[in-house]
């Protein structure tokens, strides 16, 4: 397994050597600073700790603070990473020469928050007749029975709140690294909104 935390800078699109176009999302990628190590001795299984942009003293407590080695200056984002491929040492810092030979990955974020949204946007209901009076548009319809059991199910799909849930989009292709200005180009869409935390890694099922 490899991982780095990254943010979403947001979409563009990139044209092959056959002129083909492919739309990709950018994804910046700051060198990540290992926090602490995990070991099966120790633990119970083997991880890493990877940290992402310092913060300040006074904006954390001591319990926050305690987490964090001498030589590494405490960080706002912390991710924790199983498996982890390549051996480190707390202190050292890893970025985009980690995916050099990755073709695929898995990216998890939070997706865009969207309210309270009714059953055919958040379901795909088709929904009624648009004409002739049937006052039967957008609704949802009948979500009970009759006398038995005189109620509504469990897990009947109803309006409700839409979106900002934990979200991972697998097998995105990485269609271009560019070291100097630290960003990873993948084919097709990320979740999330801009400059939003992301949490890449090598795809599972490529």
């Amino acid at each position: 397994m490899k991982g780095l935390i990254a943010k979403k800078v947001g979409m563009t699109q990139v044209f092959d050597s056959n002129g083909e176009l492919t739309p990709v999302t950018v994804i910046h990628v700051e060198p990540n600073t290992v926090v602490a190590t995990k070991t099966k001795e120790a633990n119970g299984y083997d991880a890493v700790v990877l940290g992402l942009e310092d913060v300040k003293d006074s904006k954390i407590n001591k319990a926050y603070k305690g987490q964090f080695p001498e030589n590494v200056s405490p960080k706002r984002h912390l991710k924790e990473f199983r498996e982890f491929e390549q051996e480190v040492k707390v202190g050292d810092q890893i970025g985009l020469e980690l995916f050099e030979s990755t073709s695929y990955l898995d990216v998890t974020a939070t997706s865009k928050g969207k309210g309270f949204q009714g059953v055919m946007k958040r379901w795909g209901f088709h929904g009624g007749r648009a004409t002739h009076g049937s006052k039967f548009h957008r609704e949802a319809g009948g979500t009970g029975n009759c006398t038995t059991p005189g109620h509504s199910l469990k897990n009947v799909k109803m309006p409700g709140r839409m979106g900002f849930d934990r979200v991972t989009v697998q097998n995105l292709k990485i269609v271009k690294i560019d070291p100097e200005l630290k960003v990873i180009m993948v084919r097709g869409a990320v979740p999330g909104v801009k400059d939003c935390t992301l949490i890449i890694k090598s795809a599972v099922k490529k």
